[in-house]
């Protein structure tokens, strides 16, 4: 079974507290120099983790990331004309 998980963008005030941002969640990025971190967690539990985290003094926003929702799938992209050449000389055409 696979869980659906979404980012959260985490921006705090201080590198010492980034310990307990960790206990939220899977932890992939931090920035020292901006001060954000972003953690991955499920998205059933998203909403309740945005408010635990925003209980904190030291944590100054909390964005959500909009990747799941965004669409990959392109319909009209053309193929790379050197791409397809390379393809052709492989095979031997």
């Amino acid at each position: 079974m696979r869980t659906n998980r979404q980012g959260l963008i985490v921006w705090f005030q201080q590198m010492k507290n980034l310990k307990q941002i960790k206990r939220y969640g899977h932890l992939i990025y931090r920035s020292k120099k901006l001060k954000y971190a972003v953690l991955y967690v499920d998205q059933d539990e998203l909403e309740d983790i945005q408010k635990k985290l925003m209980k904190h003094s030291f944590i100054s926003k909390v964005e959500t990331s909009y990747k799941p929702f965004v669409r990959t799938n392109y319909e009209n992209s053309k193929p790379d004309k050197a791409k397809q050449y390379d393809y052709e000389y492989k095979m031997g055409i």
